[in-house]
């Protein structure tokens, strides 16, 4: 299968190579040359530009940060548009807002390329190992013929129902995952305060009702101090302004949303937007002036 590929980023790179140790044939496109080279070097093809990458390809898959990207990409000059030929598919895989979804839908119908949104969630670890979870709204017939290319980048492809619904679910999950990580920070930093050795309600309580797989993903990186982005800061700042952008508009209020939101702005005003979305954690140490880390068994104090 011949498929063009555009957005090399912290998540698209994973996701085309696991595309290219699968046998796909891709051609690539980024705006960074470097990041065109590294894909090349493990044998995909290289484009000029996003029309270039649609040309000749039967599948054309987006992976970029935001909703103007991926309508520039698609709809701009040299875009996907101006390469992709009737009856091709485009799936977008960035997570953009639903109704830029539609929008771009009717565009790509107009020009006879049939499009299914079907944005991720696991982050680059996740894109890595191709264990991604993927949400798909669109015509269902487009969703079942790509299925198979989905399955090479994820652990699981769940139709959600028209346009704009795999996005839309998306922003449930945006919402769900920010507020465990604040929960969680939250939390912890109760159990550091007390004098509780974090790590230690950790252990035991991973396991019950609190437990959760943000939560086993987090706070070890928290306890390390590794902010190191899986899932950067300012990209989920970027969900959550289309997620209170989506309520808005269907009168649907995200007052917990709201608040996390506002967290995340005071750490990206701090210098922190570039940190993994952890970095909530930074945000509740600068509150209390204690840091959730673990324990040294040398000194029995905070690392």
């Amino acid at each position: 299968m011949k498929i063009g590929f555009i957005g090399l980023g912290i998540m698209g790179k994973p996701m085309a190579l696991n595309l290219l140790k699968a046998g796909m044939e891709l051609t690539v496109y980024d705006i960074e040359e470097s990041k065109r080279q590294e894909l090349a070097e493990a044998g995909a093809k290289t484009a000029a530009g996003a029309g270039e990458a649609a040309r000749g390809n039967k599948v054309i898959i987006t992976m970029l940060p935001n909703s103007p990207h991926v309508r520039q990409a698609v709809l701009g000059p040299d875009g996907v548009l101006d390469g992709a030929e009737p009856g091709s598919i485009l799936i977008d895989m960035s997570s953009i807002a639903p109704l830029e979804s539609r929008e771009i839908s009717r565009a790509c119908e107009q020009r006879g390329v049939r499009m299914i949104d079907a944005p991720v969630s696991g982050g680059e670890p996740k894109a890595v190992d191709g264990t991604l979870a993927i949400m798909a709204g669109g015509d269902r017939t487009v969703f079942e013929e790509v299925y198979e290319i989905l399955m090479l980048m994820g652990s699981s492809a769940v139709y959600c129902g028209e346009i704009g619904a795999g996005n839309t679910t998306k922003l449930a999950n945006q919402v769900i995952v920010a507020l465990n990580i604040a929960a969680v920070s939250e939390a912890f930093t109760l159990s550091v305060k007390a004098g509780v050795d974090p790590e230690k309600v950790f252990e035991a309580i991973r396991g019950g009702l609190a437990g959760s797989v943000v939560m086993d993903a987090k706070i070890p990186m928290i306890l390390d101090g590794n902010f190191k982005p899986g899932f950067k800061l300012d990209l989920h700042i970027k969900d959550l302004d289309n997620a209170l952008a989506t309520g808005h508009g269907l009168g649907a209020p995200l007052p917990l949303t709201s608040m996390v939101m506002e967290m995340m702005q005071s750490l990206h005003a701090d210098g922190h937007g570039q940190c993994d979305h952890s970095g909530l954690a930074l945000f509740y140490e600068k509150l209390c002036g204690a840091k959730i880390r673990r324990i040294t068994e040398e000194n029995g104090e905070m690392i």
